[in-house]
């Protein structure tokens, strides 16, 4: 039997405060740097536990919308959008200099992300408000999305990410979360849905489609009420499919 090593991700840093017992079971983190959530204590502080249990860092910006935890798109200037990623990237790396850690990647937050993946203007404007950091991080980015494309052309580093705890329409985008059977939240659900994606490449959309998906990374969300539970009961249940979860 083929053996599988994969990446496993968690959006950590919103205010949930899970994040010790959520580190343990993954591999790399992305944390909220104030546009959607956080600050510099909650900044610090998963910073810190990451690095306790050897997970990789990322920054995880938004648009500049705590009231609605960035989940809602948003008509900002492109000089707004730029310079409130970059305030949040600056936040994020100076506690990251103190802390004495690298950061390993940059995953975009909420509606942002999804607006990148199929907006060729947005997604060139969040590019250059990274550029500074293009030759030092990844960009995760969903597969086979414009903002893929685009951060391919401009020799931008990328790891594809899929979503174990979340249902995809299609045409691989996200169902809504206005919709009932946006999040799986059953640890049983989230198992088939990520063994499909790295054994198969492959995953069911919710309209019972069989669609094509490459990923190196794979997200259980943070906030998603029932995380501990998936990740423990992932952390059981993926060696038996000889799949382990990389560490360090």
């Amino acid at each position: 039997m083929k053996a599988y090593t994969i990446d496993i991700n968690c959006d950590v840093g919103e205010g949930i405060g899970n994040e010790a017992e959520l580190l343990p079971m993954i591999s790399s983190c992305n944390i909220a740097c104030g546009g959607h959530a956080g600050d510099v204590n909650t900044m610090t502080k998963v910073v810190r536990l990451a690095k306790e249990n050897q997970v990789k860092v990322g920054a995880h910006p938004s648009y500049p919308d705590p009231e609605n935890f960035g989940r809602i798109s948003m008509d900002i200037s492109s000089d707004v959008l730029i310079t409130s990623i970059q305030n949040q990237m600056e936040s994020f790396t100076s506690i990251l200099k103190k802390e004495k850690v690298k950061m390993h990647h940059i995953k975009p937050h909420g509606a942002l992300y999804n607006d990148i993946a199929k907006d060729a203007s947005l997604a060139k404007i969040f590019l250059k408000s990274i550029l500074n950091f293009k030759d030092i991080i990844f960009l995760y980015v969903p597969f086979n999305s414009v903002i893929e494309n685009e951060a391919l052309k401009q020799n931008f580093k990328i790891k594809n990410e899929a979503f174990g705890d979340r249902n995809y329409n299609e045409d691989l985008s996200l169902v809504s979360r206005k919709l009932p059977n946006a999040v799986l939240e059953k640890p049983e659900e989230v198992l088939p849905h990520l063994l499909s994606m790295v054994k198969e490449e492959q995953l069911k959309a919710s309209d019972g489609s069989i669609i094509k998906v490459k990923a190196d990374t794979y997200c259980i969300h943070g906030d998603t009420p029932s995380a501990l539970q998936i990740l423990t009961y992932l952390s059981k249940e993926l060696p038996k499919h000889n799949i382990a979860i990389a560490r360090g």
